[in-house]
C-alpha cells in the first residue's frame, strides 16, 4: 500500500483579525480572496456577507481566527443606508431592474411615523436575490434563471431605524442598529411600501460589526500588492480575541484550560465566585482565558462548563 502523504498546505500560518473598508462593486468572496493572496496566507474567511453594492466593514478572518467567526456574524451590526423612492427592482436594490414605478412621495413625517412597526422582534421576507437556499438551490441563482422564487417570512432583530435626512423628495437616509440575517433591502423595500410608495436602497455602507468600528478599517487598494511588492504588514491585524470583546471572560488556571482541551466538562462549583455577572448561566458563551492566554469558547449549562470552541496551544493571535 503506498503510503498516503498530507498536502502541505499554501500560504503562511497567520491568526488574526482584517477589517477591510469594501468598496462598491465587488462581492465579498472576491475581497477575501484578493486579501489572501496579498498576505499570503494559509486560511481566511469573512463575518459575514456585503453585497456587491454596499461598502464599509467586511471583517476577514486568518487563521484560527475563523473559529470565531460565528460569533462575530452574531454582533449587532449598523448601517447606513439611502432609500430611493418611486422604483421597486427586482434585487430590491439598485443593480436591479426596475419592476415598477409610482409618482407617491411620502413626506418626513409619515416616514418617521412608519419607523415603529420596524423596530425590535419583526418578521421579515428576504429579498429574491438573496442566499437562502429554497429546496438545496440559492434563491439569487433561482431568481437569476428566471424562476419564481417565493420566501417565507423570518423572524428579524431591528434594535434602531432612524431618519436621519432627506436629501429631497425622491431620497432618504437611515442609520440602522440590528442583529443577525437582517436584510437591509427588505427593510427599504417594506418601509417605502408602508408610506404608500415603491422603493429601493441606492446606497448601502455598514458601519460597525459587532466590537469592529470604522476607526480599525483598512482600504481594500491599500492592501493589494504587485509584482515584488511585499506583503502588507501583519500590524495590520487585531487579534482573534479582539472580535470576542463583548462575550464575558473566566479566568481560570492552566489545569483547568487543560481539561477543557481534553474534552472534559467542568463543574461550576469549581468556579465559584469568578463566573462573570454578565454570563448566563443557562447556554452562555463565555470566553475562557489562562491569564492573558485564549483558550477558547465554552458553554454554560446544567451546572457545568462545557468546551465548545477551544483554540490549539498556538492559536493564541497573530
Amino acid at each position: 500500500m503506498p503510503r498516503q502523504f498530507r498536502k502541505k498546505p499554501r500560504g503562511r500560518p497567520i491568526d488574526g483579525w482584517l477589517i477591510v473598508d469594501k468598496p462598491s462593486g465587488i462581492g465579498s468572496t472576491d475581497v477575501v480572496n484578493k486579501v489572501k493572496r496579498a498576505f499570503d496566507a494559509q486560511k481566511a474567511g469573512h463575518g459575514g456577507t456585503l453585497d456587491p453594492l454596499a461598502t464599509g466593514l467586511l471583517p476577514v478572518a486568518f487563521g484560527a481566527a475563523t473559529k470565531t467567526v460565528p460569533y462575530v456574524m452574531d454582533g449587532t451590526k449598523t448601517y447606513r443606508f439611502t432609500l430611493k423612492f418611486g422604483e421597486a427592482r427586482d434585487s430590491d436594490d439598485a443593480d436591479g431592474a426596475v419592476t415598477e414605478t409610482t409618482d407617491a412621495r411620502p413626506t418626513d413625517d409619515a416616514i418617521r411615523a412608519a419607523l415603529p412597526a420596524f423596530i425590535g422582534d419583526i418578521m421579515q421576507v428576504p429579498p429574491i436575490y438573496s442566499a437562502i437556499k429554497v429546496n438545496g438551490d440559492r434563491a439569487y441563482d433561482l431568481a437569476r434563471d428566471g424562476q419564481t422564487v417565493v420566501l417565507e417570512a423570518r423572524p428579524a432583530r431591528v434594535d434602531k431605524f432612524e431618519l436621519t435626512d432627506r436629501p429631497d423628495a425622491d431620497h432618504a437616509i437611515f442609520e440602522v442598529q440590528s442583529g443577525k440575517g437582517v436584510y437591509m433591502r427588505s427593510l427599504a423595500r417594506d418601509l417605502a411600501k408602508a408610506v404608500g410608495s415603491l422603493g429601493h436602497i441606492a446606497a448601502l455602507r455598514r458601519l460597525s460589526v459587532g466590537p469592529f468600528k470604522e476607526s480599525h478599517a483598512v482600504p481594500l487598494d491599500s492592501l493589494l500588492v504587485s509584482g515584488d511588492t511585499p506583503p502588507p504588514s501583519l500590524d495590520l491585524l487585531l487579534p482573534l480575541t479582539t472580535a470576542l470583546d463583548d462575550i464575558p471572560a473566566l479566568a481560570m488556571s492552566e489545569a483547568e484550560a487543560a481539561r477543557l482541551q481534553f474534552g472534559q466538562a467542568i463543574s461550576l462549583v469549581e468556579f465559584m465566585g469568578r463566573v462573570p455577572d454578565a454570563a448566563s448561566p443557562s447556554g452562555g458563551i463565555i470566553r475562557a482565558m489562562a491569564g492573558e492566554r485564549f483558550v477558547g469558547l465554552c458553554r454554560l449549562e446544567d451546572g457545568m462548563c462545557f468546551p465548545e470552541r477551544l483554540m490549539a496551544a498556538t492559536e493564541t493571535g497573530h
